[in-house]
């Protein structure tokens, strides 16, 4: 299965990201099938990110799987909604959206505890 995700770069304190696509199977930063662009989060606003559109929407359309902080960075740069494969929502964004609607877990109440 092919995915997308990033690859770090860039010296200690100072990090840079190339977006690519790659097999499931190989390292973070190992071997990758195509490079797609590139991102900085310490450039300035309006220069943190170039990507190839093209690319990134035919990868998204044949099945690859973007990772979360892709997803993210995709939304940011409005270049392609999260579909995968048969107009499906890709995994993450699936997974993501089960956390921001899961229910939050009460707090223990402590006082009933102590009043017993």
């Amino acid at each position: 299965m092919v995915v997308l995700r990033l690859k770090r770069y860039g010296r200690t304190h100072s990090p840079f990201y190339r977006l690519a696509a790659a097999d499931r199977r190989s390292p973070t930063d190992g071997r990758v099938i195509e490079e797609l662009g590139w991102f900085s989060p310490t450039a300035p606003e309006g220069k943190q990110w170039k990507l190839n559109a093209e690319r990134v929407t035919h990868w998204l359309s044949v099945g690859a799987q973007p990772s979360e902080t892709v997803v993210s960075l995709l939304h940011r740069a409005q270049i392609a909604n999260t579909v995968g494969t048969k107009g499906r929502a890709s995994m993450s964004a699936v997974h993501a959206k089960a956390r921001r609607n899961a229910p939050k877990k009460p707090a223990p109440a402590a006082t009933e505890a102590k009043a017993s």
